[in-house]
């Protein structure tokens, strides 16, 4: 009887996978009673030719309809295919898989990265991945993986390090030590709403760029304590599986012997990664030449039908921008190649390509998983539910009557709430700025103050959100390196593990904008909090 109470008193877990298709088809229905219910929402855009105010009307679009059903089936590949951290992962996890299978990442790990001592190392993972949104998502991409691993090897919980890169990235995003794509994708749209009210209105490139930097350093900050005071020792130590059982069984050992061969074996790494660190010099050298215009044959990977050198490195087309997590995989290539020719640590190309193959034995989890999550979030899309939530909520901000930091605070919570459903600052921008940027500029804050506090308002919750395309690699390599099977790393556990990181950083963010603003300091060079 005490058995039958116990397995009916079980708790049972559903994988990742199983709820990203509960919640596929829960969104289904959703729509269809919506859609019913008539739910719709208005925004208004600039015309970039009149530069007058447009109304859109965004109504919820039936997929549990014949045109709905169609989008399921027609378009599940394209949705796959086109999923932002599908191609980033794929090309990076080649490079890491090509570094590792080589001894490379090993060696540096337990070699160098090993001597770091744990709160140092953990600032540098977040600080890193702080400033990575510098080129878009490729820190989720590049560095889960890589820090996972690494931590893996150096004997630290490799579950600490996913939660550590996911959390820098995600709750950092925005804010940098240069100029980089959130400044491209924002300053038009931010410059048309600020003509709204002052026809001579120019936004510089730099205009947020003191506070950016400052804020990387702050968050990165806040970011290591709350990571080693809070979330690691709720974690733990990572129990690996014993591969050998122990036994009673004594075995002579030839100490001169196994002196000699670890003598070599010193000798054989120290050669290695001089080997590698040649090639990883040249290779940044040849990478960071073809940023420079104007040389001869440089400028390769810069967008040259751009004036400004920020657009020709960060704009839309600039290869630099494209590419750099295929820059990155290749630089593990070379270096993980030039590695295994100076140690001997493989023998021929079939060794590499078996140790390649083992390495991605292991992530067949991982596109299960990036599949149904590109599925959902591209019927998400199709509903409108994100726009026309994001549309309720600038209406009904810009009928508050509020000033200074009531303004500011409200504005920013705001922002908060309509990124759990509409993930992306472009997009967003687009719809919030007609109404945040005249508003602010009304209340005597400058349109660049705004821009930060789309920054602030999406950072808070931009990891806090299964929308977010990126939370799927989170998820996934959570559960790759799950060592319980019978209990998986379910939506809920995962965000569990990151709440802390997410209430405090938040709180981090109100107070570093209200104390901006108070002190007046400048948010870019001769650019302020007011106008």
């Amino acid at each position: 009887m005490k058995d039958k109470k116990r397995r009916k008193l079980k708790k049972r877990y559903f994988h990742p996978v199983t709820i990203f298709i509960l919640l596929t088809i829960g969104l289904i229905l959703l729509s269809k009673i919506l859609s019913l219910l008539e739910m719709q929402g208005t925004y208004y855009t600039i015309n970039p030719n009149t530069k007058e105010l447009e109304s859109t009307l965004v109504t919820v679009e039936n997929i549990l309809s014949s045109n709905g059903i169609k989008f399921i089936i027609g378009s599940a590949m394209k949705n796959f295919l086109s999923f932002s951290p599908l191609g980033t992962i794929l090309i990076s996890l080649i490079g890491l898989a090509i570094a590792e299978g080589t001894g490379f990442i090993e060696t540096i790990s337990k070699r160098y990265v090993n001597r770091i001592p744990k709160m140092p190392l953990t600032f540098i993972v977040i600080f890193i991945a702080t400033i990575s949104s510098l080129i878009n998502d490729v820190g989720f991409a590049i560095l889960i993986p890589m820090v996972a691993l690494i931590y893996f090897i150096i004997g630290r919980n490799p579950i600490l390090g996913i939660i550590t890169s996911y959390c820098g990235v995600a709750f950092g995003y925005g804010v940098s030590l240069f100029v980089g794509s959130t400044e491209i994708a924002l300053i038009e749209t931010t410059e048309q709403a600020a003509k709204l009210i002052d026809s001579n209105s120019y936004i510089r490139l730099s205009s947020n760029l003191i506070f950016i930097v400052v804020a990387s350093i702050i968050l990165s900050i806040v970011g290591t304590f709350i990571i080693e005071k809070i979330i690691s020792p709720k974690i733990g130590k990572y129990k690996r599986e014993e591969e050998f059982a122990k036994t009673e069984q004594y075995n002579v050992i030839d100490l001169e012997e196994e002196e000699q061969k670890e003598k070599e074996k010193e000798k054989n790494q120290k050669r290695g990664i001089k080997f590698a660190l040649v090639v990883s010099i040249i290779f940044i050298l040849l990478v960071s030449y073809s940023l420079i215009p104007g040389l001869p044959y440089s400028g390769l990977l810069l967008d040259m039908d751009e004036t400004l050198y920020a657009n020709q490195l960060f704009g839309e087309n600039a290869y630099i921008q494209n590419g750099f997590t295929y820059l990155v995989a290749l630089f593990f290539t070379l270096a993980g190649i030039a590695y295994a020719f100076g140690s001997k640590s493989i023998s021929n190309d079939k060794d590499l390509i078996e140790n390649i193959k083992k390495s991605f034995s292991k992530n067949g989890e991982l596109f299960v998983l990036l599949f149904v999550a590109s599925q959902f979030i591209a019927i998400y899309k199709k509903t409108n539910i994100g726009i026309i939530i994001t549309c309720w909520l600038t209406t009904l901000l810009g009928n508050l009557s509020f000033s200074g930091i009531p303004l500011i605070v409200i504005t920013m919570i705001f922002i908060a709430i309509a990124n759990m459903f509409y993930t992306g600052s472009s997009n967003k921008w687009l719809i919030l700025s007609p109404v945040v940027v005249p508003m602010f500029m009304q209340n005597n804050l400058s349109p660049s103050f705004a821009q930060i506090i789309l920054r602030a308002g999406d950072s808070m919750t931009n990891g806090y959100t299964i929308l977010l395309a990126s939370f799927a690699i989170y998820i996934a390599y959570l559960n790759q390196y799950n060592l319980n099977k019978e209990k998986p790393y379910t939506i809920r556990g995962s965000l569990q593990l990151i709440t802390p990181y997410f209430l405090i950083i938040s709180l981090t963010w109100i107070l570093l904008v209200i104390g901006w603003y108070i002190v007046g300091l400048p948010i870019g060079p001769k650019v302020f909090p007011t106008i």
